[in-house]
């Protein structure tokens, strides 16, 4: 079964169930991957589920960033409520390497290319990701090969 299809038919639990944040999350979520579609013009062969797990991905830093917006502006209401939402959302993505994981990967990839320089950092981060796949977080990849070329 297809990501889509997946999030469609907890859509249709929630609503049968009258969890209002599930829906709401899930209808959102919906909305996303459909404006995607209609903007590549594939809305009839749908997405493949790794465009669509890049889009969740967004969709959850999105949710992180309104929360800490909010906690700094002393609404910690709206914040819990983009954080649940952020959570609806990570069970559709795959479960992400931890930093040590992450470090070992890093290692690998600088040692395959010798010596690498700081004007080479992009090219390692693009690697990194290469190989993590969406199982890893960007900004932590990218503090990983920071440190480990500047260490």
């Amino acid at each position: 079964m297809s990501l889509k299809t997946t999030i469609e038919a907890d859509l249709k639990t929630a609503m049968l169930a009258g969890d209002k944040t599930l829906v709401t999350t899930l209808r959102g979520l919906k909305s996303a991957i459909l404006n995607v579609e209609v903007e590549k013009g594939s809305r009839e062969a749908g997405l493949p589920d790794e465009e669509i797990v890049s889009l969740l991905q967004k969709e959850a830093k999105k949710r992180q960033e309104s929360a800490d917006l909010y906690v700094q502006g002393g609404s910690q209401d709206r914040a819990d409520a983009e954080l649940a939402e952020k959570q609806v959302i990570e069970k559709y993505l795959p479960a992400q390497l931890n930093e040590q994981e992450l470090q070992a990967i890093v290692d690998e990839v600088v040692s395959g290319m010798g010596v690498v320089t700081m004007q080479q950092m992009g090219q390692v981060i693009g690697a990194v990701k290469a190989k993590a796949g969406a199982a890893g977080d960007g900004a932590t990849i990218a503090r990983l090969v920071k440190e480990k070329l500047q260490g």
